[in-house]
């Protein structure tokens, strides 16, 4: 994996503030059993997304490879504008659960906007995850930041 630049994360911050939006629910969700039990179990479970959505095809699929995680998705918005045109079709690229925390950990020092947000799901998954090195620690970046 080639490494992003500062100044990379620093833009996918900016649109990402402006642009995108971070969706964290809890609540109970039935999911299948496992190991051969037939039906379903009750979980509360956590669900994590983020996307970013615009007009803008190249920025969008940008951003998906610079990121390297997530999808895009084409979507073509049904109806008329107010002067009868016809709207524009919307680029989204989309990211969830573990590459979701990933991407909150890259966008963490540069985020303005959607900060708090971004810091619910580092905290959900910090204890127990470290994403193959791919950044830096969360807790070590915060000492430095400190001692600065």
């Amino acid at each position: 994996m080639t490494k992003i630049s500062v100044a990379d994360v620093g833009y996918i911050a900016g649109l990402f503030d402006g642009e995108g939006s971070l969706h964290i629910r809890r609540g109970w969700e039935k999911k299948k059993k496992h190991k051969n039990k037939p039906g379903y179990r009750m979980s509360n479970s956590m669900r994590i997304s983020m996307e970013i959505s615009m007009t803008d095809e190249m920025v969008i699929r940008w951003v998906h490879e610079i990121l390297a995680v997530g999808t895009v998705i084409r979507r073509d918005i049904k109806g008329k504008t107010k002067s009868g045109g016809k709207f524009k079709t919307q680029w989204r690229w989309r990211c969830t659960f573990r590459d979701c925390y990933y991407v909150c950990r890259l966008l963490w020092p540069h985020a303005k906007v959607k900060l708090p947000k971004l810091e619910k799901v580092i905290d959900h998954y910090e204890p127990e995850y470290i994403m193959n090195e791919k950044v830096v620690s969360l807790h070590e970046y915060r000492q430095n930041m400190d001692m600065e």
